[in-house]
């Protein structure tokens, strides 16, 4: 009786216990742990960030990321990093120090420009990589990212402002793999609360390079001297070749005799004068290979800091094997290397630039400049406006105006890696489907 009382009990009993395995089971046998991505796998496919991996690699801070997910990478191109300014990035430099600054580029979650753009102005402060080192005092180790509603433009600031370094600027989003990473790259070299990334006691003082002489000494650049010297700017230039460097694209003599008659730069003010000039450089130091591949096209010039994020700046691609100089009116080619020395670079362009801010549509001025591959400028007829090169859209293909345009490409594989994801998830998916019906079944049968 005993016997057969149990085997009642079992026959009862083991579908209902049954049941609760199978639903377990597939969840053992079909789940994978979530594995850490390889950032410098996925970096190393950007020539232009190159530098910028290496640092990952020497100060081991990729094998801090390889067990994390959910990252942002705020990358620095390699202009940046190849500048004066940045001494800490020698390998002379600290291992531990360069360490932390490199950390101090990890945002530990994953961000979007969606994301992003919903960022109030005052900001919102993000914890980094260099926060969980236990060497950050208080919030020192996060970062304040702020989003300009007016111009889209994303600012990165220390949490509490350190006048031993300047903001950096969102570039572009160059890479996302969702919810796990989002690469950007930034306008400069962030450094934490209290470090001081200026300071080098060992590195020699870069040599003075006398821009007005160059230009002279180069011959068909005499217009160009002349302004620059007449202005006074010429003074401000060679004052920042000491930070973190400058780009020069000055007009040939023949881009100023090519000027169409509605275009009177010696009519104009002093103060827009000077801010024409200034629109043909940057505040960076880049060698014509950097220039080439530049990995976001719109930079900002010297008059943008004058006139505020998002106004005066440039569109630089390659058109036709040249470097091009896109100012929205005016197109414009590097024709030649005046002078190229860290941290001083100086190009010869066959256009003068006009920022659209000064002699755009309403301001008064009728310009037909013909630009096909640097051709000379005409007179007459509506204003040609030179139209940006073709740059394909951001991983996230957003039509919002403020997302940043990037012409990298996918790292190889990277497509077909995805495409067999999805495959295996859409399985994983049917084969649970299945078991959950079994289930149900057995438990109607009970």
């Amino acid at each position: 009786m005993a016997a057969k009382s149990s085997a009642i009990v079992s026959s009862r009993f083991t579908p209902t216990r049954f049941p609760y395995f199978l639903l377990i089971f597939p969840f053992s046998i079909f789940s994978t742990p979530i594995l850490g991505i390889n950032v410098t796998a996925v970096l190393s496919s950007y020539p232009d960030l190159s530098e910028f991996t290496n640092l990952l690699s020497a100060t081991a801070v990729s094998s801090d990321l390889a067990s994390r997910g959910s990252l942002t990478i705020l990358a620095v191109p390699n202009s940046y990093l190849r500048s004066s300014s940045n001494p800490n990035t020698s390998p002379s430099s600290s291992t531990s120090t360069l360490a932390d600054v490199v950390r101090y580029h990890v945002i530990l979650q994953f961000l979007t420009w969606s994301s992003l753009r919903q960022i109030p102005p005052s900001g919102t402060l993000f914890t980094t990589l260099y926060q969980t080192t236990g060497r950050a005092t208080n919030n020192f180790g996060c970062l304040n990212v702020t989003f300009n509603p007016s111009n889209g433009v994303v600012s990165l600031h220390p949490p509490t402002p350190n006048p031993g370094r300047a903001s950096a600027l969102v570039l572009s989003l160059i890479r996302t793999i969702p919810y796990n990473l989002s690469i950007f790259t930034v306008s400069s070299l962030l450094a934490p609360y209290g470090f001081d990334l200026m300071a080098s006691e060992t590195r020699p003082p870069p040599p003075e390079v006398n821009i007005t002489k160059s230009l002279i000494d180069a011959h068909n650049f005499n217009v160009a001297a002349s302004m620059l010297t007449a202005s006074g700017v010429v003074d401000e230039f060679e004052a920042d070749e000491g930070g973190a460097g400058i780009t020069l694209f000055v007009p040939t003599d023949e881009a100023f005799s090519n000027l169409p008659s509605t275009v009177q730069l010696q009519a104009l003010p002093a103060d827009k004068k000077a801010l024409v000039l200034k629109f043909h450089v940057l505040h960076s130091y880049y060698p014509l290979g950097s220039l080439e591949s530049i990995v976001n096209p719109v930079q900002p010039t010297l008059a943008t800091e004058d006139n505020g994020a998002g106004s005066f700046t440039l569109n630089i691609s390659r058109v036709n094997g040249s470097v091009a100089l896109n100012s929205g009116i005016v197109e414009a080619v590097v024709t030649q290397t005046v002078f190229d020395q860290n941290p001083v670079s100086i190009f010869g362009i066959s256009n003068v630039l006009l920022p659209r801010e000064i002699f755009g549509t309403g301001k008064g001025e009728n310009v037909d400049v013909g630009m096909r591959n640097g051709g000379r400028g005409g007179v007459g007829g509506p204003p040609m406006v030179a139209q940006p090169p073709s740059i394909g859209a951001s991983p996230e293909s957003s039509p919002d105006p403020f997302t940043p345009p990037s012409h990298l490409s996918s790292p190889p594989g990277f497509r077909e890696m995805s495409s067999r994801a999805a495959g295996r998830m859409r399985r994983r998916t049917l084969i649970n489907s299945c078991l959950v019906c079994c289930i149900g079944s057995l438990y109607l049968l009970v």
